[in-house]
Formats: C-alpha cells, sequence, structure tokens
C-alpha cells in the first residue's frame, strides 16, 4: 500500500492507494512546529483507526508546500514506519514540461494535480482550478507542458481579511447562500464570496483559454476543499476531489516503480487502469 500525503497550508490530505484504488482518504490540520513523534502516531492511529495495520504501508509519497515541516514528515516515517518517504520535488521525473521562468517557483502540489489530469486526460488542453487556501489556476498543454498558472486568494483566506481588517465584519461560514443578495451582514459576506468567487473563475478561465488554447478549448478539472461547494454553476467539467492524492501516485510509480501500463495494450487502455 502507498500512503499519499498533501501538506498544505491548512490541511494535510491523506489517502491510501492499494494498487490503483484509494482505501481511505483522511485529514489533519498542519502545523508548523509538529514533532515527528506526533505526526508519527497520528498516521499510525488514523491508519489503526480505520482498520488498516501500518506495517503493510510500503511506500510513502509526499507534496508540501510548507517547508518547515518537511523534516518532521521525513523523521516521522523513517521512525514510525521504517520507510523513508519519497517528497514531490524539484530534480524528480514528472512527465511534464515545466515552462515557467523558475522551475523551483511551482507549487509541489500544483504539479502533482498537473501530472495527474494529464495522465488520465491524454493529449488534451487542460485548466487545472484547485479549490484550497489559495484558489490557483494551472494551464498544461495536450503536449503535457506545464505553461503557468494564476494564484489568488481562496475562500477562507478572503474570508479571514474581511474580518482581521475591519472593525465590524464578523467571521462567517462559507456555504452557498439562499439569495445573491443578503439581507444581513453574515449574508452579505457569504454572497459576496461565494459570487465573487463564481465571477473570478469564470473570467479567469476564459482569458487562459483565450490565450492559451485559441485553437482548442480546453477540459477544465475542478478539484480542493472548496470545489464540491461550487459545483453546479458552470466552472469547470470534471470535479476530481482526489487529483492531488492521484498525482502522487503516479509520481512515485514512474520515480521509483513502474507504472501499471502492460506493452499488451495501447496508450489509452493501460491509462484507463491506473483510475
Amino acid at each position: 500500500m502507498i500512503l499519499c500525503l498533501d501538506v498544505g497550508n491548512s490541511q494535510i490530505f491523506g489517502g491510501v492507494f492499494e494498487q490503483q484504488d484509494i482505501k481511505l482518504r483522511f485529514r489533519k490540520t498542519s502545523k508548523i512546529g509538529t514533532s515527528s513523534d506526533e505526526l508519527g502516531l497520528f498516521f499510525r492511529s488514523i491508519l489503526k483507526e480505520n482498520g488498516f495495520d501500518p506495517k503493510l504501508i510500503t511506500h510513502v509519497s509526499i507534496c508540501s508546500v510548507v517547508p518547515e515541516i518537511i523534516h518532521s514528515l521525513r523523521n516521522s516515517f523513517i521512525k514510525y514506519f521504517n520507510i523513508t518517504p519519497f517528497f514531490l520535488q524539484a530534480g524528480v521525473k514528472t512527465g511534464l514540461k515545466i515552462k515557467y521562468s523558475n522551475p523551483l517557483e511551482v507549487g509541489a502540489d500544483r504539479i502533482a494535480n498537473a501530472i495527474a489530469a494529464s495522465f488520465q486526460y491524454p493529449d488534451k488542453n487542460l485548466i487545472i482550478i484547485d479549490f484550497g487556501t489559495a484558489t490557483t489556476f494551472c494551464a498544461v498543454s495536450a503536449k503535457k507542458e506545464y505553461l503557468g498558472g494564476i494564484i489568488h486568494a481562496g475562500l477562507k483566506i478572503s474570508m479571514e481579511a474581511l474580518e482581521s481588517k475591519t472593525s465590524k465584519l464578523p467571521s462567517v461560514e462559507i456555504v452557498k447562500p439562499e439569495s445573491p443578495i443578503g439581507r444581513s451582514t453574515v449574508e452579505s459576506i457569504q454572497a459576496g464570496l461565494y459570487y465573487g468567487t463564481i465571477g473570478l473563475v469564470k473570467e479567469v478561465t476564459q482569458r487562459l483559454t483565450e490565450h492559451c488554447f485559441k485553437d482548442d478549448a480546453p477540459l477544465v478539472i475542478g478539484t480542493g476543499g472548496f470545489a464540491r461547494l461550487l459545483k453546479g454553476n458552470d466552472l469547470f467539467d470534471i470535479d476530481d476531489p482526489d487529483l492531488v492524492l492521484k498525482g502522487l501516485y503516479i509520481a512515485h510509480k514512474i520515480n521509483g516503480e513502474k507504472v501499471l501500463r502492460p506493452n499488451s495494450k495501447t496508450k489509452q487502455e493501460a491509462q484507463t487502469e491506473i483510475f
């Protein structure tokens, strides 16, 4: 079994793969300063509580946008699992051509998303929208070129900014409002966050499409914690909440083990076997 971890600024999103199937998903608050012992014990306990023997974990694949936690993560798996984890970072194989001016600046989570999307939808132009702490847009060509993207404050950051930078605006629950016009302060903030994000996504997607993919419209994929909240607004063609985990699984395979791709089958048939 392979344990995959997406370490973000707000949460650690984890998944356990048995072959190509995700058998367990979990989330944990990410916190700078967490010790390797705390992390190791948490990962062992979350597996046990869900009926999995930690000894069955043979590999660990990680992407992290929080450099301060990497040391503790690595040591937690060495100490509690006797495994040196694989980190998706500069220098590893991705199957992508990174067109960033400085490829080292691209977040590992964005690369993981791009790996999974380009593997699952070969020969397609792609726009990947990740609704997490930040709302990010990534453009990937049918030639597996990572063209670049856009980073914007996410729903939670936007809400926290309103709360912290104003005297009277409260913290609110991030939900789909009943109406686009609020009749209270709370409703007004909720409507602004929700419909403001819809407007942002539609405009940015249109701009990226016009700039990068004039002749061949892209497939738009939504992922991340808030993707399902925004589903149903014609913002993306596919909702894939596990995209980053799938990318980590594939990245580990192409760097350490061969992806399940029998020679007797076509590229398309073999790729569909993974997910």
